[in-house]
């Protein structure tokens, strides 16, 4: 029953590709990086390279009644801006993209005079019964911790943290991220032993970074089929999928390479039995 399921998940996967892409997927609501004047949520790339809080141009520090405290230093956020030019050749105009950087700071931290904008918004959720139940078979689990902003799995001592259920709108979103975390550390030395969780020096955006993240959200997939709620998120995981499709050139047969690896996570997990 297991493999059937695994099946449809991986053919909708396949399905779902073709519908454009959100790449940078996070479904809680607290502790993203966001802008502290706009309280907007900073997206892409720019959310992988702050930490969590609420940032601010010195500029803006300044102008707000602020100051940055002596010895800070900034962070970089990138975007992304479209000029015009003519074309040499053809003598017509065109647009370019020009990238662009600055640098901002965290305004609790790096700042005096200034306090929060945040507002902190819960949502009151009951555990999903058939999605719990996935979680609590996972017989050599690792530890976890819930804490908001960031979902992530450390192999070297083998614990998760992930943000708790109340920081998400849907519940079901919950339970996708974690089995996302759940999966890859299937690929803890002491489990299945994958080259991603395994190697050491392993980076960001390398090639075995991204099969990796391909396995982990197509076995998360393939958990939120078994446990029905696939219903929900399998566009957002399509779209998360198609990201890291993109850094490996979209290469076809890695959808199925990922799948089988994702099916041997999902079996290390919790394996229906007909």
């Amino acid at each position: 029953m297991s493999e059937t399921i695994y099946k449809m998940v991986t053919d909708r996967i396949i399905e779902q590709l073709e519908k454009g892409v959100v790449p940078w997927r996070r479904p809680w609501k607290n502790g993203t990086p966001v802008n502290w004047v706009t309280q907007r949520p900073y997206r892409g790339i720019n959310s992988l390279l702050l930490g969590l809080g609420e940032y601010a141009t010195f500029k803006q520090i300044g102008e707000a009644g602020g100051k940055v405290r002596k010895g800070e230093k900034g962070q970089i956020v990138v975007f992304w801006k479209w000029i015009e030019r003519e074309n040499e050749e053809s003598g017509e105009k065109e647009q370019i993209p020009f990238l662009r950087y600055y640098k901002v700071f965290n305004v609790i931290k790096q700042a005096e005079g200034l306090k929060s904008r945040r507002e902190t918004e819960t949502f009151d959720h009951d555990p999903i019964e058939s999605a719990q139940q996935i979680v609590d078979g996972y017989v050599d689990a690792p530890s976890i911790h819930y804490k908001s902003g960031r979902a992530v799995y450390y192999p070297e001592l083998d614990h998760i943290s992930v943000p708790p259920l109340k920081d998400y709108r849907e519940a079901e979103e919950y339970y996708s991220v974690l089995f996302h975390e759940l999966i890859h550390s299937t690929g803890h030395k002491t489990r299945l032993a994958r080259k991603g969780i395994t190697q050491g020096g392993v980076s960001f955006g390398d090639e075995v970074y991204s099969k990796e993240e391909l396995v982990a959200e197509i076995g998360a997939a393939m958990l939120c089929g078994v446990a029905g709620i696939e219903n929900v998120t399998i566009e957002n995981s399509a779209s998360y999928i198609q990201s890291w499709l993109r850094v490996l050139r979209e290469d076809s047969k890695l959808i199925m390479y990922a799948s089988a690896q994702a099916q041997k996570a999902g079996d290390y997990i919790y394996s229906l039995k007909e």
